[in-house]
């Protein structure tokens, strides 16, 4: 644990943006800064303004629905509101290392529930009293600058005042996905279904909550996709764009609405069947990377904690695949995890399980929307049943689209992709092409090799075709595949 937060510090702080002063050294391939700037710990203000205004939210109408007795949404309210709470006090006390240190007050802080509070408040005092004073030298963060396919090799001096806000950063981040998955998105399936229950009635203070939980799932959901980003991509300087946040925003918030609306949907025609299918999905999610792990006979990893014994390091992997399974239930998680790894998270993009994941949930959304159409109750007859499932559907694939247009133009490291969405479609399509020739030419003579070589690519000629920069000039008096090659290659360099 103490090597993969090491590592994720570095992360953290290569994300800095460097001062003006630098120099080349003599070779010209490092260009090494003298300090990084220190960033303002927006992060840490923000995941603790969602989860006090979400706590607070749901205690006032926890104190509503003690007023009108309705002690079942009262009790599940309460629970979904504590649950989360009491994981990130365990969480910040356990990466802060609290519980060695003389620290009496923070701890009494955390039982009352108010740790991220009194933690935004020591980041914030680090924050301010950076640059007043000088700063002994720590150590040296490389990392390699890629900007418009270019690599630049990068060093930065990092101090104390950075390091102690990198570790906040990333305390954060990890409390941001537990508030997010295990306390925002069954709050919000929970007041949406008590909304619809009770007629539409929608108490100012439960939409409020709505409204917060939704914003807090889809930040929690970014968080996973930039630290997916940062993990796989180790090496390099990763910096988003305002684009890239924008689509990545898109993408989550309509991913997350649309699959919470469904499964509210189905719930208020078969009560009781969406219990079986989020026991379902917990389980498959739980167990996917277990069985990975055993059908690959690893070991599992023994960097979690020096001091956790193997049953206890077994605990920790499992909480942290239950979080996995749980992220999965709503949104895709953008990791994939590996139990045998150091770092738990396999670094290669698999674009086939991206694939089947959302074919998966689109067809699971279509089932759920088609059972709600047939068993929904006399409640919805002045609703156009048959026009919401559709708008839900198509919210979904509006999800899909802007997933594939942050991976094809906005991703930071898109000219490190072997494969693209591009390429994927551009696969499919030429595979069809091929069927259809095959029908087409049955019963005929087959083509001569000259014929054939303009039609059919080789098994050798994706690698160059993919890969603009190892590919060689295009010569305009070759034959016919070398002119394809280069437009392929041209429409890559474009996009």
């Amino acid at each position: 644990m103490c090597e993969v937060a090491m590592e994720e510090q570095d992360r953290e702080i290569s994300d800095a943006e460097p001062q003006e002063h630098s120099f080349v050294t003599e070779n010209g391939v490092m260009m090494v800064v003298n300090h990084s700037r220190v960033r303002a710990p927006l992060s840490v203000v923000l995941a603790t303004v969602l989860y006090l205004a979400e706590f607070i939210s749901a205690a006032v109408l926890c104190s509503r629905y003690h007023k009108t007795d309705d002690t079942i949404w009262m009790g599940c309210t309460i629970t979904f509101m504590l649950l989360p709470a009491v994981l990130i006090q365990l969480t910040l006390t356990f990466i802060h290392r609290d519980l060695g240190r003389d620290r009496p007050l923070v701890l009494f802080l955390h039982l009352l529930l108010l740790g991220p509070l009194i933690r935004c408040f020591e980041a914030l005092v680090v924050y301010y009293k950076a640059g007043k004073k000088e700063e002994p030298y720590v150590t040296i963060s490389r990392k390699i600058n890629l900007k418009k396919g270019q690599k630049t090799p990068m060093e930065w001096e990092i101090g104390q005042s950075e390091r102690i806000l990198a570790t906040h950063r990333n305390a954060f981040k990890r409390t941001a996905v537990i508030q997010a998955f295990l306390g925002s998105t069954p709050q919000l399936t929970l007041q949406l279904y008590a909304s619809i229950q009770e007629k539409y009635f929608l108490l100012p203070v439960r939409l409020t909550l709505m409204i917060i939980t939704l914003i807090s799932i889809t930040y929690g959901a970014l968080v996973c996709s930039v630290l997916a980003i940062q993990i796989r991509y180790d090496d390099y300087k990763v910096q988003l764009r305002p684009g890239a946040y924008l689509c990545l925003i898109v993408w989550r918030g309509m991913e997350i609405a649309t699959r919470v609306t469904a499964l509210v949907l189905f719930s208020t025609a078969l009560t009781y069947w969406v219990i079986l299918v989020g026991v379902v999905n917990v389980l498959f999610f739980f167990f996917l990377p277990w069985v990975e792990f055993w059908s690959k006979k690893g070991s599992l990893t023994e960097n979690i904690e020096k001091n956790f014994s193997k049953l206890g390091t077994t605990v920790v992997l499992c909480m942290f695949t239950l979080l996995y399974a749980c992220i999965n239930i709503f949104c895709w998680s953008a990791v994939q995890l590996d139990l045998s790894h150091r770092e738990l998270i396999e670094r290669k993009q698999h674009w086939n399980r991206l694939a089947m994941y959302y074919g998966g949930r689109f067809i699971e959304n279509f089932l759920l929307m088609t059972l709600w159409y047939f068993f929904q109750s006399d409640f919805y007859e002045y609703v156009c049943a048959p026009l919401l499932g559709v708008q839900l559907l198509v919210c979904y694939s509006l999800a899909v689209l802007f997933m594939l247009l942050f991976y094809q133009f906005c991703h930071p490291c898109r000219h490190l992709f072997k494969y693209n969405v591009h390429d994927c479609l551009g696969c499919i399509c030429c595979c069809k092409r091929r069927r259809r020739e095959r029908g087409g030419r049955r019963g005929e003579m087959p083509p001569s090799y000259s014929t054939a070589a303009t039609m059919v690519m080789t098994s050798e000629e994706p690698l160059q075709l993919l890969d603009p920069q190892n590919s060689q000039p295009p010569d305009l008096n070759s034959h016919q595949e070398e002119r394809e090659t280069a437009i392929v290659d041209d429409i890559m360099e474009a996009a």
